[in-house]
């Protein structure tokens, strides 16, 4: 933007120059030439004075020591001619040319005549002046000089040459200003667009300095401090209001349940016990969506602290806590993994994120399903992979499978808040992590989240596939259900999708 400006300001200031120093260099050689001009016909108006007894007379007289005197002198070349055009005397130097032959007809039919009009530094050939030689208003004869040019030329070249130079220095000048002036307009635009960068990368509290440049940027400056202190406000009070009604509403809910509990011992109608049991069931889902809510808006809070975290070992952990679950369910669940892999993330966001994503693997995988969680470096950080033996999901699954709330419509029944995955989501983002999920080969689904590695770096190593040992643990509080059948984490965002692979940006 300062070039584009630098570069208006330049162009305007060299037509300026232009329109200015193009006619005045047209003057100043039309000037010196009319100087030259001037002398060369007084010189030639005393010789006519001169030649007027000679040719009456037919007697050369003092004339031929004039010319012969003048043309030492200054190096011009003279003649006088006759009416009949023939030479009476002349110059040394002088030289016939088609500019003389015109001078010399121009002035025997009385006038005066004087070429070029102007002389510029590229044209060469002398400046020819000619006067007629009357003797009461009779035409007795011309006299004619050819005076060089080449002192002239220089003298215009030297005035264009300074013209040149002062040109210069304003153009230089024009710059230098320019330069200032643009930046002084530009830098509250340029701290503008380097606060909302910073904003959008999740610093809320950066602000533009509203005291530069001038007030109508200045004012632009103080209206966006403004709206970013609302809008930071707003998501305070949204978020603040997520926590404490989740938090809030669960004594009245656990309260409500055990009175539900407390009828259940009066109830001896085999239908009464089924709504009974139904109620029950309906408490508890109520209980796993406010303590998503309460989870999600505490992701949510977090700031740009950064923590440097081994991957490999938090996978091995969630891994060898959900083993017991897997076990239960009939699906072999392993780790494919070797050596130490760091990732710098927000902190508990690969451990939620693992807990999301193997909770739902584990869940729709089905009898006798496999689930493989991969841990490698890659792309200059970590990647967790989550491979399932799962029903999978459409296309237009995976563009909704982050939505708050969301679930797939087979998955209706399966318990679960569908709010696991957009939790995922928001700490991947938080940690400057992305998303790929894509179809398993022959089934299933293949979720991989990756997370940049720590400034200093580790050289990868290539993941090998041990068996797990079992472990009584069992797996970390939290809902990852989404009701895809597969393991997943991530904003899903169509419009940022990769061809062909369904990479997506967290």
């Amino acid at each position: 933007m300062r070039r584009r400006l630098v570069i208006s300001y330049l162009l305007l200031m060299v037509l300026v120059l232009m329109a200015l120093e193009t006619p005045l260099a047209a003057t100043l050689a039309s000037r010196e030439t009319d100087r030259v001009r001037a002398d060369r016909l007084a010189d030639a108006t005393r010789f006519a004075s001169l030649a007027g007894p000679a040719l009456r007379g037919n007697v050369p007289g003092p004339l031929s020591g004039e010319l012969a005197a003048y043309d030492e002198l200054y190096g011009i070349g003279a003649a006088v001619v006759d009416r009949d055009g023939r030479t009476v005397v002349v110059s040394p130097a002088w030289r016939t040319g088609p500019g003389t032959e015109a001078a010399l007809e121009t002035a025997l039919s009385g006038q005066q005549f004087s070429a070029p009009e102007a002389v510029w530094p590229w044209v060469d050939g002398p400046l020819v002046v000619a006067v007629p030689i009357n003797d009461g208003g009779e035409v007795l004869g011309a006299v004619v000089t050819a005076t060089p040019a080449d002192k002239v030329r220089r003298t215009v070249t030297a005035w264009w040459l300074l013209l040149a130079v002062i040109g210069l220095i304003v153009v230089l000048a024009c710059v230098s200003t320019a330069f200032g002036l643009a930046g002084w307009v530009l830098r509250p635009v340029t701290e503008l667009d380097a606060v909302t960068h910073e904003i959008a990368e999740g610093d809320r509290g950066a602000r533009v300095q509203h005291q530069l440049g001038p007030p109508e940027l200045r004012r632009l400056a103080a209206s966006f401090n403004h709206m970013a202190d609302v809008v930071s406000d707003v998501m305070d009070r949204q978020r603040a209001f997520v926590a404490h009604a989740s938090h809030q509403l669960r004594n009245p809910l656990t309260a409500l349940r055990l009175r539900v509990e407390e009828l259940g011992l009066s109830l001896t109608d085999p239908e009464g016990r089924a709504e009974h049991r139904l109620a029950l069931e309906e408490t508890d889902r109520l209980a796993l969506v406010l303590d998503a809510l309460l989870t999600l808006a505490r992701a949510e809070r977090e700031e740009n602290e950064r923590v440097t975290v081994d991957a490999a070992e938090l996978a091995a952990s969630r891994v060898a806590a959900w083993q017991p679950l897997a076990r239960h369910r009939a699906v072999t669940l392993r780790l494919c993994a070797d050596g130490p892999a760091y990732a710098r993330t927000v902190p508990t966001a690969v451990d939620q994120a693992l807990d999301a994503l193997i909770d739902n693997a584990v869940k729709f995988s089905g009898a006798q399903g496999e689930v493989t969680v991969t841990v490698r470096q890659v792309d200059g950080g970590t990647a967790l992979q989550v491979c399932d033996t799962g029903p999978g999901m459409t296309p237009a699954q995976l563009d909704q499978a982050t939505e708050r709330f969301w679930r797939a419509p087979d998955a209706q029944n399966v318990e679960g808040a569908g709010l696991g995955l957009t939790i995922v989501a928001v700490l991947v983002d938080a940690s400057d992590g992305r998303l790929t999920m894509r179809s398993g080969d022959p089934r299933g689904l293949v979720a991989e989240v990756w997370f940049p590695a720590p400034t200093d770096g580790t050289a990868p190593a290539a993941p090998t596939c041990p068996p797990t040992s079992d472990a009584d643990a069992t797996p970390a509080d939290g809902d990852g259900s989404d009701g895809t059948g597969t393991a997943a984490a991530g904003v899903v965002v169509p419009a940022a999708r990769a061809g062909g692979d369904g990479a997506v940006r967290a």
